[in-house]
């Protein structure tokens, strides 16, 4: 890691300053992690922008499970003709797919934390590491403010899971501001968010929540909230 990226002031830096900093040190070598979430697309707004100000490309990422929302794919149509990136896809390996369903059947999540973390590993984790072969630096638009699992989130991390340096622009952010910021730009946002959606993952792992209930709480629901993550984001990053 270089001594820039520990600059104690990226910590305080706006999203913009860190997306732009973070395409100016790595380059090609750096990519753009987009669930399509709200916080996500405020990510994808800055890093368009911050792009366009260093005459560079973007690389952007999602990662299709193959069991995602039709208004998660409506959106990624729109994000790409707003913002102009070649938002890359990334799909579970089919052969991993077929094995665990024939195995376990098409809903084992829902069985136990180990069948679901093995879902996830099949669908997000196996993906992720072809998205994140051969960078330096990856970017997620991970927040302190969504749950317990997340409440240590800082700017600028070492992933160690990946064996990367993980940037997180919005890590300082709350809610309210980052929809502020989303109405204020007119950025596009998921359908599902005006439906009692403020985290959208697969769609059977997924449901709306009550308004003033933990963000995350629709996400696994019938977990514990320590558990709430699919290992795409190990807080074994410091």
């Amino acid at each position: 890691m270089t001594s820039q990226v520990l600059e104690p002031s990226l910590e305080e830096a706006s999203p913009y300053d860190v997306l732009r900093y973070a395409l100016r040190e790595f380059g090609d070598d750096v990519r753009i992690a987009c669930s399509l979430g709200v916080e996500d697309m405020v990510v994808l707004h800055e890093a368009a922008r911050a792009a366009r100000a260093l005459g560079a490309t973007p690389r952007v990422f999602l990662l299709d499970t193959g069991r995602l929302h039709q208004e998660t794919y409506d959106l990624l149509d729109r994000a790409r003709d707003r913002y102009s990136i070649d938002i890359e896809t990334y799909a579970p390996d089919t052969v991993r797919v077929e094995e665990l369903v024939r195995a376990k059947g098409p809903n084992s999540f829902y069985r136990s934390i180990d069948d679901r973390r093995e879902c996830c590993s099949v669908r997000k984790l196996g993906p992720l590491a072809r998205a994140l072969a051969g960078a330096r630096a990856w970017v997620t638009g991970l927040r302190r403010d969504q749950g317990p699992t997340r409440a240590d989130v800082r700017v600028v991390e070492q992933d160690t899971t990946n064996g990367l340096i993980k940037l997180n622009p919005l890590a300082n952010w709350g809610a309210d501001r980052v929809w502020a910021f989303a109405r204020e730009h007119r950025i596009p946002t998921h359908a599902l968010h005006a439906q009692g959606y403020p985290s959208i993952g697969c769609a059977p792992c997924t449901r709306p929540v009550a308004e003033g209930d933990d963000p995350r709480s629709g996400r696994w629901w019938w977990e514990d909230p320590e558990h709430k993550e699919c290992g795409l984001h190990s807080r074994r990053a410091s």
